[in-house]
């Protein structure tokens, strides 16, 4: 589990200072916890799968996937796997224009 949990925290960008602070504890704390050396509690494991998303079951036993995906993602990717490739390509050329139709619009706001 601990090589699971390093991998969780890279897979998010974090270092150990930025994950521990999440968890509420010490950076040298949470060192020990990724290193084996103590054992991750429960409680923390709560906190990680609820706080990043991650699938408990993935966490604990190395089974399924890191995340968990929204209900959103789930159906995008089965009716994307419907689609023919043609129609994929579309698909993501559309949805890179909203994404930076988004950025635009949220610079905008910022200013």
């Amino acid at each position: 589990m601990n090589e699971r949990l390093k991998q969780v925290r890279k897979a998010l960008g974090l270092n150990q200072t930025e994950f521990a602070r999440h968890l509420g504890i010490t950076q040298t704390a949470y060192s020990m916890i990724e290193n084996g050396v103590r054992p991750l509690a429960s409680k923390y494991i709560k906190v990680i799968c609820s706080t990043f998303h991650v699938d408990e079951n993935w966490l604990v036993t190395g089974s399924g996937e890191m995340f968990l995906a929204s209900p959103y993602e789930r159906e995008f990717i089965e009716i994307f796997g419907h689609l023919v490739p043609e129609t994929q390509q579309y698909l993501l050329l559309m949805a890179r224009e909203l994404l930076n139709t988004q950025q635009k619009l949220l610079q905008n706001r910022e200013k």
